[in-house]
């Protein structure tokens, strides 16, 4: 019988370590993949000074490939937001801190995608159509379009700044979770919490101000800090040894 439960005990030990080695190699690539993807599209969006309504209004109602620029958008969040969740479930931590963060950390992630996809809803779709008819529009009736485009860009503000707030929180969530995961470099989870905190002023912003200048240096940081944890989550994912998927940091 003693010889038994060592046998038992042991199996774990084998095939834990792989199976987590896979799931953070899994979540690092759909994390850096999702991200790149988004940056990439993004270049392609229709350009100008965003808080000059009429100006930017007109670039945005001569743009002819916006729903496919808003689509490739939500598709680089989608698979950013999916490699949250899988680092959730890569990192497996059952000590209590850590465990909840984890936690509530990927049900901000969940609820970041369904902000995006308001977002989404109300930039790629309405917006475009309420730009288009006012360009459209005989003079008489551009007053009042112009006004329907420009409501619907503050509602676009609010929505923004409160998907902002919650990948915000998310990231930061994750980056309790990460501190005290003892197979992942400390220095990782600190970027992710700096990313998380850039994140937060962009919400802040957008509320205030919209989409002014402070806002677009917010986003540039948080792209810089997000590519440089995430190239190097996917360098420590591909050279980690079986060993090396241990208990969390106590």
């Amino acid at each position: 019988m003693s010889s038994t439960f060592p046998a038992l005990s042991a199996n774990p030990a084998h095939t834990e370590p792989p199976a987590r080695r896979a799931s953070l190699r899994l979540s690092a690539t759909l994390l850096l993949v999702g991200q790149l993807l988004y940056i990439g599209v993004t270049q392609l969006h229709a350009g100008g000074d965003a808080n000059d309504h009429p100006a930017v209004f007109t670039e945005y109602a001569h743009s002819g490939i916006w729903t496919l620029v808003h689509l490739g958008q939500f598709v680089g969040m989608a698979v950013f937001l999916a490699g949250l969740i899988a680092l959730f479930l890569a990192l497996d931590v059952q000590a209590g801190t850590a465990r909840w963060a984890g936690r509530f950390g990927a049900a901000s992630a969940v609820a970041t995608l369904a902000l995006y996809g308001v977002l989404q809803a109300v930039d790629g779709v309405a917006l475009k159509q309420a730009v288009n008819a006012w360009g459209s529009a005989p003079d008489n009736e551009k007053a009042a379009r112009f006004a329907t485009a420009e409501a619907i860009r503050w509602l676009e503000w609010g929505v923004r700044s409160y998907q902002n707030f919650a990948l915000g929180l998310a990231l930061l969530l994750f980056a309790v979770a990460v501190l005290r995961t003892a197979w992942i470099p400390r220095p990782i989870a600190h970027l992710m919490g700096f990313s998380g905190l850039a994140c937060l002023v962009q919400g802040w912003v957008v509320g205030y101000e919209g989409f002014s200048g402070t806002e677009t240096i917010a986003i540039v940081l948080a792209f810089v800090l997000d590519v440089a944890w995430m190239i190097w989550l996917v360098v420590v994912a591909w050279r980690m040894r079986d060993s090396q998927a241990s208990s969390p940091r106590r």
